[in-house]
């Protein structure tokens, strides 16, 4: 066991891995990593909103009035770090010398599955309970034994509000909730879906593809009946590795794929006992930049704490009569 706490690095690298493995809602929404984060004030960092202008139309050969010039106008959404998960555990003299055998499975294992599992935490907490959505749609489940067109027709509707608000068509995601998910994979009108460029749990979590959207599934961090159609830009979620500190005896920080984490040991010498922590900075935040139209001038209004981004899908499930 000595000689695996002597290489930092490739334990951290180990536990990066793992974090990978189980992450499914930070890969799917916008990320801030440090090379952000360095010196902002507060700790927080900006996603710009930019202006949106409307054209107007001249009168045709005279030239009697001016011109009208209108202002721009950048908005700010802010993202900040405002958590600091993290896993430590105590390692006994007695546990080292005897119980230890795999470092990897005994303690890197279950203490990365914890952080991770807390890190998609934040964003599931910014999907169903912070998010102002300006457009929820129903879902009513037909009877999956005849021709349920429900979740076709639920589709095609967050594909028509998305399109309103002029949110980009690629990178279009669909995340059930577990009850949600059944319904879908009963649907006869989910296609397969193409998984070139997708590794690990991202793999395992794409379910198919319906009315331009990537469906994902198999994610145990939101609320077996929650449902949101969404583009990556519509959720943000900063994360960074804390600095190693001095007084740690070994530690290490890693970033790959905007994935940050850090390990550090030390000793308790009161206890006699190693301690291992694995820990992260991270804040998630809904998006929410929509704006008031004025419908006389066509002219587009303050923004709005409205996210415009995503829809919200409420799910209601087939209950056959007499069950």
């Amino acid at each position: 066991m000595a000689n695996a706490f002597e290489n930092p690095q490739k334990l951290t690298n180990q536990g990066l891995g793992l974090l990978k493995r189980q992450l499914i809602l930070p890969r799917l929404v916008k990320r801030k990593g440090i090379d952000e984060y360095k010196g902002a004030k507060n700790s927080t960092v900006d996603i710009k909103i930019p202006s949106i202008l409307k054209a107007r139309e001249y009168e045709w050969r005279t030239r009697d009035t001016a011109i009208t010039t209108d202002d721009l106008e950048e908005f700010s959404i802010a993202v900040t770090l405002n958590k600091h998960p993290y896993s430590a555990v105590g390692l006994t003299d007695e546990e080292l010398t005897l119980d230890l055998s795999s470092w990897g499975e005994q303690v890197a294992s279950p203490q990365i599955r914890a952080l991770a599992e807390k890190l998609e935490s934040y964003v599931a907490v910014a999907m169903e309970s912070d998010a102002n959505y300006r457009h929820e749609v129903d879902w009513e489940q037909g009877d999956p034994d005849g021709d349920d067109r429900s979740f076709y027709r639920t589709a095609t509707r967050c594909n028509r509000r998305l399109n309103e608000e002029n949110v980009p068509v690629e990178g279009r995601v669909l995340l059930l909730g577990s009850a949600p998910e059944e319904a879908a994979l009963n649907s006869k009108h989910l296609l397969e879906a193409d998984k070139s460029g997708t590794t690990g749990v991202l793999r395992e979590a794409i379910i198919g593809r319906i009315a331009g959207f990537t469906v994902i599934g198999n994610c145990n961090s939101i609320d077996p009946n929650f449902a949101v159609a969404f583009h990556p830009t519509a959720f943000a979620l900063g994360n960074v590795a804390p600095v190693v500190p001095e007084g740690a005896s070994a530690g290490a920080t890693i970033v790959s794929d905007s994935l940050a984490m850090r390990w550090i040991k030390d000793y308790d010498s009161d206890h006699l006992r190693d301690r291992s922590v694995y820990s992260a900075f991270a804040g998630a935040v809904s998006v929410e930049d929509g704006r008031d139209l004025d419908e006389e001038s066509a002219d587009f209004g303050e923004l709005t704490d409205e996210n415009v981004r995503a829809v919200k899908v409420n799910f209601t499930p087939f209950e056959a009569e007499g069950s």
